[in-house]
C-alpha cells in the first residue's frame, strides 16, 4: 500500500484577508508558521519516506517545519504550484466581484474554465495529480508528504481519483495546514481514506485561492 498526505500550507496574510493568491508567491505568517510547527510532530508520526513541496514559499516553508522533525529532504516541484488565477491574482475577493462580475459568478457556480485568464479546473487537476503520482512513485508502498495548496489538492486528489467536477464541488475545502489521505493498492487503485485531518488548534477557515 502506498500512502500520499497531501498537505495544505499554513495560513497567510493573504488568506486572512480574503486576497486572491493563486501563484504570487505570499509568505507564511506568524500564524501559518505556528500551524505548521504544530502540525509537524501529528505527520511525523505517520512516518514519512519523502516530503515534496511546491516551490511557493507557503508550501516549501510549511514542509520545512515536517523535514526539521524528520530529517528528511525537501523536493520541490513547480507543477505543485496553486491554481493560476489570471487577472484576480492579487484582488481582494470584493474586488474580484466588482471588477470580474460575471466571471466571478461562473467561478461561484462551478464552472471549470470561468476566464479572466484563470487556470481550468482540467489543467489544474492533470497538473497536480501528475506530480502527485509522480511523488508516490518516489517510494512504492511507503509514506509520501506532499505540501501544496487548496484548490490545487483538491484537483490533484479527484485527478487521481476520477472524480469529475460535480463531485468534487461536494468536497470541502481543506483548511490551512490540514491534509488529505489517499491510499493506494493493486486492488483497488486510489481512494479517499481521510479528509480535512488537522490539529484543532490550527483551524482557520478561508477560501482556497
Amino acid at each position: 500500500m502506498t500512502r500520499l498526505i497531501v498537505w495544505r500550507h499554513g495560513n497567510t496574510d493573504w488568506n486572512a484577508a480574503s486576497r486572491v493568491q493563486g501563484q504570487t508567491d505570499v509568505a507564511l505568517n506568524d500564524l501559518g508558521r505556528e500551524q505548521a510547527r504544530t502540525a509537524a510532530p501529528l505527520l511525523a508520526a505517520l512516518r514519512p519516506d519523502a516530503i515534496v513541496a511546491s516551490d511557493l514559499s507557503r508550501a516549501a516553508d510549511t514542509a520545512a517545519a515536517l523535514a526539521a522533525v524528520t530529517g528528511l529532504p525537501v523536493r520541490t516541484d513547480a507543477r505543485l504550484r496553486e491554481r493560476h488565477f489570471g487577472q484576480w491574482q492579487g484582488l481582494l475577493l470584493t474586488e474580484v466581484k466588482q471588477r470580474f462580475a460575471a466571471e466571478h459568478a461562473r467561478w461561484r457556480a462551478g464552472d471549470p474554465d470561468p476566464g479572466a485568464g484563470i487556470e481550468s479546473l482540467d489543467d489544474l487537476g492533470k497538473r497536480l495529480g501528475t506530480a502527485f503520482q509522480e511523488a508516490a512513485d518516489l517510494v512504492p508502498g511507503g509514506t509520501v508528504v506532499v505540501a501544496t495548496h487548496g484548490a490545487g489538492a483538491r484537483q490533484g486528489c479527484g485527478h487521481l481519483l476520477g472524480w469529475d467536477h460535480a463531485v468534487l464541488r461536494t468536497v470541502g475545502s481543506l483548511q490551512n495546514c490540514h491534509w488529505t489521505e489517499l491510499r493506494h493498492n493493486d486492488a483497488r487503485g486510489w481512494h479517499l481514506y481521510a479528509h480535512n485531518v488537522g490539529p484543532i488548534t490550527a483551524t482557520v477557515a478561508v477560501e482556497a485561492v
